[in-house]
């Protein structure tokens, strides 16, 4: 049970178990939930505050309308927030006041998914994958769980000592990087690092994943129920505000959709779910329809009970979500009509390749200099921060100082991104002032 009552209701959904913290946590009585401290971290740190200037389908500063990975969090937040609340209303459900699922920790979850993501959106985070290819590689998720765990810093702590539940949510994969190797060939994503099972194995009671859960897709599937809900949570405003963002910046239209639609066969009619979308179009109602779209996707979501290897120690894991197969399969054309009709365009991919052409710019003269430790041109230049340098100087593994510039290089906000590249490689821009 919860230590802390919310709103003077005490939540028997959780255990200790599910409370519990790497490094233990103050006695000191706490007027706040453990999963209203876990959002609170979450919330005052810098990586949070960095979203704000990372892409999320277009590059943000461009125009102040398009979302960034910030406002996309918010909008994740609410919707999980939301499901949570409609798996408590809707009539036959099994959960009580005072047993449920938190919203505060679906909050929580919600509002970190995208923590680990670097600049300059996907492209960023496959360009990083590349150059990393030798250390461990590069993933957006697994990043996001390296902060949490080791890089955000809590009081004199490293790291930001999260609860096992809040730590379980983000863990969207959980398999190692290892393990999905096909000799030589790295994967490109959903995977963890190497150096996180023992993270994973915390996460997870150090229970052993039954022999029926390979690694790979199996093993990813086995999610907590608020795991599960971030990841419907994202799927809804990933496949329905994206829509919004690209009509609005002329990505798409009604002529591209009926072509798309024609190319694959989809059904565009009156009454269908791309005939809906062309109609808000034409009448410019995009924003309304979007919105009536996100109550649809919430309702389609159920609980139903499972049974597995965590579910008798954890009722994160004694409940799954179901989604209505129809609503599912509408966001699943939505995301591909934007991956293919905005995503694939090449107005973005010339954009992609320049974020690209900005990070491996600077790996290459970091690495040079911090990671193989050579002068560059005879000359010992001090290129980085001082307590940054300090930690790589600490570093004796290659790895470990390599990752150590791979996390300065997934911080940086897309504008931090150019901005350090021009003054590293523009003869007409820099200044002592200028970052």
């Amino acid at each position: 049970m919860i230590n802390a009552l919310r709103n003077g209701v005490s939540n028997s959904f959780y255990r200790s178990f599910d409370t519990e913290r790497p490094l233990g946590e103050n006695p000191i009585e706490d007027y706040r939930t453990p999963f209203q401290i876990d959002r609170d971290r979450v919330l005052h740190t810098p990586a949070f505050r960095r979203l704000q200037n990372k892409t999320q389908v277009f590059w943000s500063g461009e125009y102040d309308f398009y979302r960034t990975r910030l406002t996309h969090s918010l909008e994740v937040a609410q919707i999980g927030k939301s499901i949570c609340a409609w798996l408590l209303r809707q009539p036959g459900s099994v959960l009580e006041s005072d047993f449920h699922i938190d919203t505060d920790l679906v909050e929580a979850i919600c509002l970190s998914h995208d923590l680990g993501h670097p600049p300059f959106g996907h492209a960023g985070e496959r360009t990083l994958n590349h150059l990393m290819r030798s250390h461990g590689g590069f993933e957006g998720n697994a990043q996001t769980l390296r902060l949490l765990k080791e890089r955000i810093f809590s009081a004199s702590r490293k790291g930001m000592n999260p609860s096992r539940a809040f730590l379980d949510g983000i863990l969207k994969y959980k398999t190692l990087r290892s393990e999905l190797m096909c000799g030589d060939e790295a994967p490109r994503n959903h995977f963890i690092y190497d150096s996180q099972a023992d993270i994973l194995d915390w996460a997870m009671g150090d229970i052993d994943f039954p022999v029926e859960y390979t690694p790979g897709k199996c093993r990813d599937a086995f999610k907590s129920v608020e795991c599960q809900i971030m990841d419907w949570a994202d799927d809804t405003a990933y496949s329905l505000n994206d829509l919004s963002d690209s009509v609005r910046a002329g990505f798409l239209h009604v002529e591209k959709i009926e072509t798309w639609a024609e190319a694959h066969s989809y059904d565009f009619s009156e009454n269908t779910p791309l005939g809906d979308l062309i109609r808000a179009i034409k009448k410019r109602r995009v924003d309304p329809f979007v919105g009536k779209r996100i109550g649809t996707y919430i309702r389609a979501a159920r609980l139903e009970q499972d049974s597995n290897v965590l579910s008798s120690l954890s009722n994160r894991y004694k409940y799954r979500l179901v989604i209505d197969p129809e609503v599912r399969s509408e966001s699943e054309l939505f995301k591909r009509l934007a991956y293919e009709v905005v995503f694939l365009s090449p107005k973005l991919k010339q954009l992609e390749h320049k974020g690209s052409h900005m990070l491996r710019g600077m790996w290459e003269i970091l690495e040079t200099r911090y990671i193989r430790g050579e002068l560059i041109d005879g000359q010992d230049f001090q290129l980085l921060p001082a307590d940054t340098v300090r930690e790589i100087d600490e570093a004796k593994e290659e790895s470990v100082r390599a990752r150590l510039i791979c996390d300065y290089l997934a911080g940086m906000t897309d504008g931090y991104a150019a901005r350090t590249y021009k003054r590293l490689f523009s003869p007409d821009f820099g200044s002592i002032n200028d970052l």
